[in-house]
């Protein structure tokens, strides 16, 4: 049984490789070839998307708000949308969280009183919108390094 699954995991990565966008979606932290391949079944082509925000909304991660009379309910939980989309990156963000970029967004949304679902998620939004990006423009990711400024001496 262990062999036959090693042997699906190597044949999945091979067919994920063959595809240009791969390459791009590895680069970012927390996606390997199955979380890749994953996203890339779920996602389709990118193109199809007009905006990120479009595209969240497809996976469930756009913002929700309800309202039921005078009522007016903000940040619930959405239970629409693709859910294997929003399972992948929802892994993907997770994995990403020793990634130090990745921790101090999260443990901000932390200290903003959200918890650890609602920070993880508020995280794998922030992911998409950069994936959407990398994925437009053809280019792997580069993590935001600040720009020196020179010193007076």
């Amino acid at each position: 049984m262990l062999l036959r699954r090693e042997a699906l995991d190597k044949d999945i990565a091979a067919l994920f490789f063959a595809r240009p966008e791969a390459a791009i979606l590895v680069s970012l932290p927390g996606i390997g070839p199955r979380l890749g391949a994953r996203i890339l079944n779920e996602l389709g082509h990118v193109r199809r998307f007009p905006s990120a925000a479009h595209l969240a909304s497809y996976a469930g991660l756009g913002p929700a708000s309800w309202r039921s009379g005078t009522s007016l309910h903000h940040d619930a939980v959405r239970h629409f949308g693709n859910q294997r989309l929003k399972n992948a990156l929802f892994q993907a963000a997770f994995a990403s969280l020793p990634h130090t970029p990745s921790r101090a967004y999260y443990d901000r949304k932390r200290q903003e009183g959200k918890n650890h679902r609602q920070a993880t998620l508020c995280l794998a939004r922030r992911r998409l919108d950069v994936l959407y990006a990398m994925l437009i423009r053809g280019e792997p990711y580069r993590p935001h390094t600040p720009e020196r400024q020179p010193q007076a001496a």
